[in-house]
C-alpha cells in the first residue's frame, strides 16, 4: 500500500488542530475529499459541545500560518471544521466574545504580545494556542509571566507545539517559507554571523518539523563543508536530543510509521541535504513541463496564479480582466498533467473537452433535453426515469467543465508567453547547451528577434557559461557582456557568476539523454499543435478558439529528451548505488553519514559562524569544513533506499522537483515495482521555491553588485 504523502500528513495534522486537537471522529479523507472540488461543503462534522451543538470558532494566524493553511485547505474545508471566519493576527480585529479562537502562529515575542493583548481585551471566549514550531523555554516563561500579570490564564484552554512550520505546495513538494533571499544571505560577505546562525536554526527547525510530520527518523547524508553540513550536524543533534530527553517521543506515538521504532536503516528514508551551489542551472533554465512553465511565465506562488482573460470571449472589444486560479492536487487535470511536457497537456485538454462533450450529450439525450441548461424539473419534455441520474451527474459535469475552462485559459496565457518570449527556442538550445560554440552564443545574444525579454538571454548565457568546456577569455567575456547590455539585460549578476563558476563546475554532472520509455517516433508520440488547434477551434467559444489557433501557429511541437540533472544523479547514487553511474558515485563517495539513532554515526557541531570563517579556500558558498564528521563505511555507502527527502539550501526549483519525480517513477517501473510493491518515492524541499526572475534579479544581481 502506498504510504501517505507529506501533504496528506500535514492536512491530517491541521484538521486535528481545527478539531481542537481531538482525534478526528472520521478518517481525514472524509473531511478533505473530492466533494469540495465540486464546490460543495466537505462532509466534515465539526466537534460538538456538551449540548450536542457544533463548536464554531475563529481562526487567527500569522503570515506563515496563513501560507501553511492556504496551500492545502480551502475556505470550504475550514467551514467543514466549524471555522466561521479566519483573520490575520497583525490586522485590526473586532471582538467576538462568545466564540473560541484557534491561533496558528510562529512562537515569536511579537506574536505572543499580540495574543496576550487579545486575551486582555477579551476578544474571544477561550483560546486554543498552536505554535508552528516548538516554543523556546525563555519565550514560554515570558509569555507565562505576561499572562499572570494580566490575569488572563483562565482564557487559555490549550497550548500546543505543532511542528508545521513548512509549506506544502504539491503532495511531495515543500518549502520552509524563508523568503527569496536565503541564497544571497548564505553567500554574501555583508551578512552578520548572528544572522547566519538564526537562518541555520530556522532551517533546522523546519526540517525537524518535516521529519516529525512524516513520522520517521531518516539517515542524513550531505557533502562536506558549507551550510549543508552545518544543517545536517545540527539536525542530527536535535533529533538525538529529542529521542534521549523527551518524555513524549514524537516518533513513537500512535499513528507514526512502524519502521521508525527500530527498523533497519534501509527501511527508513535518506535525507539528502545539499547546498544550492551544487548546481545553479535548474534555477535559471527554461523548462517545457506544465508546472515549470506556470511557475516561470505566470509567477505561481503558493499554488495561486493570476492571469488576464477576456471579459466577453465573443467580444474582445470589451477588454480584459484579471482572474486568480488555485492549482491544487484536488484538481484532477493538474494532478495528472503538472509534470507533463506542455504539448501533451494541450492534447489532454482536447481529449478531456471531447470526453466532456460526449458525456454531456449522452445525459441530455437520455433525459430528452437539448442541453444541460434545459435539464429542469419543470420541463415537460424531460424523461422522468433519467432525470434523477442526470441531476446527480450535473455537479460533477459542471465542475469538470469549470476545471477545463480554467486550464484552457492557463494554456492560452502560457502560449502567449511562449510565443512572445520564444521560450520554445530557448528550451531547445538549452537541451544541447554544451554543443553551442562561442560564435553561436554571440550571434544568438545579438539577435533582436530572439524573444522580447532580455532576462531570457541572460539566463541562457549564464547556463552556457556554467556548462561549457570551452575557455572563455576576458575579451570573450567583454564581448558577451556588451551584447547582453545592448539587448537590454542587466549584467550585474555576472560578476558573481564568474566567481562561482569554478565551484559549481566541480559538482555539476552533465547527463546524456536516457532512452525514453516509449520508442515511438515523434509523430506518433505527439500529433502536433496544429491538429489540436483544428479540433479545439470548433469546441471553444468564438474569439477564444481563434486566439488559441493563432497562438499555436509557430510554436514548436517537440518533446524534451529524457535526462537526469545533477541533483537527480546525486540522489540516485545515494538511493540506488547499484544502478548509478561511477561518476555520480565518485561525487558522493565522500558524503557524510548521520544516523540519529546510532551511537556512532554522528558528526561534530561547531557554531555556523565558526565554520563560516573557514571559507577562505572554499570559494563562494563553501562555509568551510566542520571537522572530521562521520565518514560512511563501505556498507553504508552501498546501502539502498526506497524513499528519500531531498533538501536544497538556498532555493529550490520546479525543474528539480519534476526531474526527481520522473526519475522515481521511471526507476520504480524499471525495477518491476507493482501496485502492491514498495515504489520509489522522493520528497523534494527547499528554503523557498524561487522562480528564475527572482533568483537572478533578487539574489545573483545583489551578490554581483557586492563583488564589483
Amino acid at each position: 500500500m502506498q504510504s501517505q504523502s507529506l501533504r496528506d500528513r500535514q492536512v491530517a495534522s491541521l484538521e486535528k488542530i481545527l478539531n481542537l486537537n481531538q482525534a478526528s471522529p472520521e478518517p481525514s479523507t472524509v473531511h478533505h475529499d473530492p466533494s469540495a472540488a465540486n464546490g460543495l461543503i466537505p462532509k466534515a462534522t465539526p466537534i460538538l459541545n456538551s449540548d450536542g451543538d457544533p463548536i464554531w470558532k475563529v481562526l487567527v494566524f500569522d503570515n506563515l500560518g496563513r501560507d501553511v493553511i492556504s496551500s492545502v485547505l480551502r475556505v470550504n474545508d475550514l467551514r467543514g471544521w466549524g471555522v466561521t471566519i479566519h483573520l490575520n493576527l497583525n490586522s485590526p480585529r473586532h471582538p467576538i466574545p462568545d466564540v473560541p479562537v484557534l491561533y496558528l502562529v510562529e512562537p515569536t515575542a511579537a506574536n505572543l504580545t499580540l495574543i496576550n493583548q487579545d486575551l486582555s481585551k477579551s476578544l474571544y471566549s477561550e483560546a486554543y494556542i498552536n505554535f508552528l514550531s516548538s516554543i523556546p523555554r525563555p519565550l514560554m516563561e515570558d509569555f507565562a509571566a505576561q499572562i499572570a500579570e494580566a490575569g488572563t490564564a483562565e482564557s487559555i484552554s490549550q497550548v500546543y507545539d505543532q511542528y508545521l512550520n513548512f509549506v506544502v505546495a504539491e503532495p511531495d513538494l515543500f518549502s520552509l517559507g524563508l523568503g527569496k533571499e536565503t541564497y544571497w544571505a548564505l553567500n554574501s560577505a555583508n551578512v552578520k554571523d548572528e544572522e547566519i546562525d538564526t537562518l541555520v536554526e530556522k532551517i533546522v527547525s523546519g526540517l525537524f518539523s518535516v521529519v516529525v510530520t512524516m513520522g520517521v527518523i531518516p539517515i542524513i547524508r550531505c557533502p562536506r563543508g558549507g551550510a549543508a553540513e552545518m544543517i545536517a550536524a545540527k539536525l542530527d543533534r536535535k533529533l538525538r536530543d529529542h529521542i534521549l530527553n523527551s518524555k513524549d517521543n514524537l516518533f513513537s506515538t500512535q499513528g507514526q510509521r512502524s519502521s521508525i521504532t527500530g527498523g533497519t536503516p534501509s527501511s527508513r528514508p535518506v535525507l539528502v541535504i545539499v547546498d544550492r551551489n551544487v548546481d545553479l542551472i535548474p534555477m535559471l533554465s527554461h523548462s517545457w513541463t506544465y508546472q515549470s512553465l506556470v511557475h516561470d511565465v505566470l509567477k505561481m506562488h503558493l499554488n495561486r496564479i493570476t492571469i488576464e482573460t477576456p471579459i466577453d470571449e465573443d467580444n474582445p472589444a470589451k477588454g480584459r480582466t484579471k482572474r486568480a486560479y488555485d492549482l491544487t492536487s484536488k484538481d484532477f487535470f493538474w494532478s495528472r498533467n503538472a509534470g507533463v511536457p506542455f504539448p501533451q497537456v494541450a492534447e489532454d485538454i482536447d481529449t478531456e473537452l471531447t470526453k466532456y462533450k460526449d458525456d454531456a450529450n449522452e445525459i441530455t439525450q437520455k433525459a430528452g433535453a437539448s442541453s444541460l441548461e434545459d435539464l429542469q424539473t419543470d420541463n415537460p419534455n424531460t424523461s422522468a426515469q433519467h432525470l434523477k441520474a442526470a441531476i446527480t451527474l450535473l455537479p460533477e459535469l459542471r465542475e469538470r467543465k469549470a476545471v477545463l475552462d480554467m486550464h484552457m485559459n492557463i494554456a492560452t496565457a502560457l502560449l502567449k508567453g511562449i510565443k512572445d518570449r520564444q521560450l520554445d527556442n530557448f528550451f531547445q538550445i538549452e537541451e544541447n547547451i554544451t554543443k553551442q560554440t562561442k560564435g553561436m552564443m554571440n550571434e544568438l545574444l545579438n539577435d533582436d528577434a530572439k524573444g522580447n525579454q532580455p532576462l531570457d538571454k541572460l539566463r541562457l548565457f549564464i547556463i552556457w557559461f556554467l556548462s561549457t568546456e570551452q575557455e572563455v577569455s576576458r575579451t570573450d567575456m567583454e564581448r558577451f557582456e556588451e551584447a547582453l547590455v545592448k539587448a537590454g539585460a542587466d549584467t550585474t549578476a555576472l560578476a558573481y557568476i564568474k566567481k562561482v563558476r569554478e565551484v559549481t563546475r566541480m559538482t555539476m554532472m552533465t547527463s546524456a539523454p536516457t532512452q525514453p520509455a516509449q520508442q515511438s517516433t515523434g509523430g506518433e508520440l505527439f500529433r502536433g499543435f496544429s491538429s489540436i488547434s483544428n479540433r479545439l477551434t470548433g469546441q471553444l467559444p468564438g474569439a477564444l478558439g481563434t486566439n488559441f489557433e493563432n497562438l499555436i501557429s509557430g510554436v514548436k511541437n517537440f518533446l524534451p529528451v529524457n535526462k537526469d540533472i545533477t541533483i537527480t544523479k546525486i540522489v540516485e547514487s545515494l538511493m540506488d548505488p547499484a544502478s548509478a553511474s561511477s561518476s555520480a558515485i565518485a561525487k558522493t563517495e565522500d558524503y557524510l553519514y548521520f544516523d540519529p539513532r546510532s551511537a556512532n554515526a554522528r558528526g561534530t557541531m561547531p557554531a555556523p559562524s565558526q565554520a563560516r570563517h573557514q571559507q577562505a579556500s572554499g570559494g563562494p558558498g563553501a562555509l568551510g569544513s566542520l571537522g572530521p564528521g562521520t565518514q560512511a563505511s563501505f556498507g553504508q555507502r552501498r546501502q539502498g533506499f526506497s524513499e528519500a527527502i531531498v533538501f536544497t539550501v538556498g532555493g529550490g526549483s520546479m525543474d528539480e522537483y519534476g526531474n526527481l519525480q520522473d526519475w522515481a517513477k521511471r526507476t520504480s517501473v524499471a525495477s518491476g515495482a507493482t501496485a502492491g510493491a514498495s515504489k520509489r518515492r522522493v520528497v523534494y524541499g527547499s528554503t523557498e521555491i524561487v522562480n528564475a526572475e527572482d533568483f537572478v534579479v533578487g539574489e545573483l544581481a545583489r551578490l554581483g553588485q557586492e563583488d564589483r
